[in-house]
């Protein structure tokens, strides 16, 4: 029976990455596979302090938990307090002593690299509920990726890069000499938030409903999430790009301007009704109509970080066009 198939619902996976720069950014395939596989997944990561960096703003991970290099006892202790059977699987891509001990403490199943070269190895390979062989001829990404396969889940040889900084959508609405206006609520996080989002690059402006209204005819283009305010710029005859995650859009999709002879499909590319294209990033455990993929509203949702500017930007220049 295939590993994966017995963890819970909603499992808590720990994927144990203690080595440099280079070698945790070559470990994000492994994790991009366990991602895909459980959406509905905690996955969370163990590296060394002066790494974390390298993970930034990946869309797989939900924590990252850092260890110093060379930790005190008092910090081993900690992190073993910390770690102690809180994952339905801990996975170690290393062979060593350290990264293999703590997917033991931490995983109620665990699997890893091993070896064959002291008694120690050979008891580690005994342990753990599934060992991949060490190879030192194949490539790091190979390596790791065979852990996908023990596991019993399809591999993603796909590397994942520190998310850019920049709002890439809204720099290239500049180059097609379009001005943006962001708007938003009147919410006070939501204001930290949107000033922190845009510093830089628009004005945020806290607008009542009439006035929205007004902006939306005004403008050549709208982009939004799935909110009241991408419904109204819909109904406003506004041309509307519609950012799509785990809302099913046959139920709630934006209606158009003359109504909606074809229904929206539940999940695509890039789909157009009227004035409104509907994007979304079409994984297969879409629409899941939960509210994140950790199942609340402050969680995050894989199918809207892994939108990627490529295709919103395409849906912009059809709608422009």
């Amino acid at each position: 029976m295939p590993f994966e198939t017995t963890l819970p619902a909603r499992p808590k996976i720990l994927v144990i990455t203690l080595r440099r720069l280079g070698d945790v950014l070559l470990t994000t395939p492994l994790i991009r596979s366990l991602r895909r596989a459980r959406p509905d997944a905690i996955v969370d990561v163990l590296v060394f302090k002066g790494t974390a960096g390298i993970l930034g703003g990946n869309p797989d991970i939900s924590n990252v938990i850092t260890m110093s290099e060379r930790p005190t006892l008092a910090e081993t202790l900690q992190l073993i307090s910390r770690l102690t059977k809180r994952y339905d699987l801990a996975v170690s891509t290393q062979s060593g002593d350290r990264p293999t001990f703590y997917a033991l403490v931490a995983g109620r199943m665990h699997a890893g690299i091993t070896a064959d070269a002291t008694f120690s190895d050979r008891i580690k390979a005994h342990i753990l509920h599934r060992g991949v062989q060490e190879n030192e001829r194949i490539h790091r990404v190979e390596q790791t990726l065979r852990l996908a396969d023990a596991i019993g889940i399809p591999r993603v040889p796909e590397l994942v890069c520190p998310a850019a900084a920049s709002r890439a959508v809204a720099d290239s609405l500049a180059t097609r000499g379009l001005s943006v206006i962001a708007i938003r609520g009147p919410d006070e996080a939501e204001r930290e938030y949107c000033d922190d989002v845009w510093r830089g690059i628009a004005p945020v402006h806290q607008v009542e409903w009439a006035e929205v209204t007004t902006l939306l005819k005004g403008a050549r283009i709208y982009i939004g999430p799935d909110t009241s305010v991408t419904h109204l710029a819909a109904a406003a005859g506004c041309r509307t790009v519609a950012l799509f995650g785990p809302t099913d859009p046959r139920l709630w999709g934006p209606w158009p301007v003359g109504g909606l002879p074809t229904p929206w499909d539940a999940s695509g590319s890039i789909q157009n009704r009227g004035n409104v294209w509907l994007v979304q990033n079409p994984l297969p455990c879409m629409p899941c109509q939960l509210e994140g993929c950790e199942r609340n509203i402050m969680s995050r949702s894989v199918c809207l970080d892994e939108l990627s500017p490529e295709i919103v930007l395409r849906a912009i220049d059809q709608a422009l066009a």
